[in-house]
């Protein structure tokens, strides 16, 4: 597949940290969208320039993926040649960039592009809304990661609890093993794991949509999906969907507040729903998800098709909106901040993808998320002043003593560079 167009020394290092080996004798027509963006990377890193230009790599791709695919990106830098990227994953660009430019102006009129900033400042400036060097504010509130100002901010009465048994599924040549598990109201659980280990198989497990290899209850609770692929056929506009699919949700008040108003689907009611961009039937997807009645709301990868804006906003709509409503949750999320922001606890996803996978019981984020950072020998740190997760450059200094002391996931620590 690559071959005619490759005859660098970089091949076989390319194949192997993008995982391609297994696809290289695929017709390109075959190729899944992870697999299909991992071969556009490949692509642009194999040949000769001056300048390598990345719009939106980590799309379709895992956690694991992304941090793989970041690492071949900073591979390429020389003193001969620079890297432009595009990246909505916060995460992901801090991990990856040396400098950023934030762009910020009204959609679909204008857009202005700041000088170059470090890193950190970059983010900071674009999560503040304000840009000191032009003494200028682009948006009216800051966006923080704070957890006080998410889960303990609300007074939390659990008073439901929901149980799901051990199971197993199995699609053609792969099987997915799920450990029982409980969970409760005012509560989200996060999915993690590669693109391929069953998380998609368990949301539709807990929904009733597939059934598992063996005979069990019916699970004791309505639910609400919002899935993974969005396909709208509906022939008329965004407010003729919400009428009919939403009604009672769409004329209530409070959902107006807390969901509609904050989406921002104001400008979109009366276009038809054939003529919304990925992002924008996103943002009408999880919407109408959360205003079906259920106990239990299972969202898909909401951040896809999102800008870093969207994303933080979709984040705080979700967590707001279950925790108010004393809900719960399941969520496959592969931006990692917008799933550290989300997540009360998580289930990992180990085993090898399209193969064999185990779904593990419910357990804390902190032990949850330093297991799966740990399986990355990845660390990650919060910026002390909007107390966003950071990533630490590999082999760097931070991210020796945290591996040395097993806080991969070092919620109490502070920026270091």
């Amino acid at each position: 597949m690559l071959k005619s167009k490759l005859q660098l020394e970089n091949f076989d290092r390319l194949v192997a940290d993008l995982d391609l080996g297994p696809v290289m004798d695929r017709e390109i027509s075959q190729l899944s969208g992870g697999e299909l963006q991992r071969f556009a990377i490949a692509m642009t890193c194999v040949q000769k320039a001056d300048v390598y230009m990345f719009d939106e790599p980590s799309s379709y791709l895992d956690v694991k993926q992304r941090l793989k695919a970041a690492g071949v990106i900073r591979s390429l830098l020389t003193p001969d040649c620079y890297v432009i990227v595009v990246e909505h994953d916060l995460s992901i660009l801090d991990y990856l960039s040396d400098f950023v430019c934030c762009l910020y102006g009204m959609p679909s009129v204008y857009g202005v592009v700041t000088m170059p900033f470090s890193v950190r400042e970059g983010i900071n400036i674009f999560l503040d809304g304000f840009v000191p060097t032009e003494n200028l504010r682009f948006r009216q509130q800051a966006l923080s990661f704070k957890m006080a100002e998410t889960a303990e901010e609300f007074i939390i009465e659990r008073s439901r609890q929901y149980e799901y048994p051990s199971m197993t599924k199995t699609l053609g040549s792969f099987k997915l093993t799920v450990e029982g598990g409980a969970f409760t109201d005012s509560e989200i659980i996060v999915m993690l794991g590669e693109n391929g280990t069953g998380k998609t198989t368990l949301i539709k497990l807990l929904s009733g949509k597939d059934e598992p290899d063996q005979k069990i209850e019916p699970l004791s609770y309505a639910v609400s999906i919002k899935p993974q692929t969005i396909s709208p056929k509906f022939p008329g506009t965004v407010r003729e969907l919400l009428l009919k699919r939403i009604r009672a949700s769409y004329m209530h008040p409070q959902f107006n507040t807390d969901v509609l108003k904050p989406m921002n689907l104001e400008a979109l009611m009366d276009q038809s729903l054939s003529t919304l961009s990925g992002g924008e039937l996103q943002r009408v997807a999880i919407v109408l998800s959360l205003g079906t009645p259920a106990n239990v709301y299972l969202i898909d990868e909401p951040s896809s098709f999102l800008d870093s804006e969207q994303r933080i906003i979709a984040a705080k709509v979700i967590k707001s909106f279950i925790l108010h409503a004393k809900k719960t949750a399941f969520v496959i999320e592969h931006d990692f901040i917008m799933a550290t922001y989300l997540a009360d606890r998580v289930i990992l996803f180990e085993g090898q993808p399209a193969i064999a996978a185990t779904a593990t019981p419910p357990q804390s984020l902190l032990t949850g998320m330093n297991k799966f950072l740990a399986s990355l020998q990845v660390t990650f740190r919060r910026d002390e002043s909007n107390f966003r997760p950071r990533v630490n450059k590999m082999n760097s200094q931070k991210d020796k003593s945290q591996k040395l002391s097993g806080k991969y996931f070092f919620l109490e620590g502070v920026d270091e560079e």
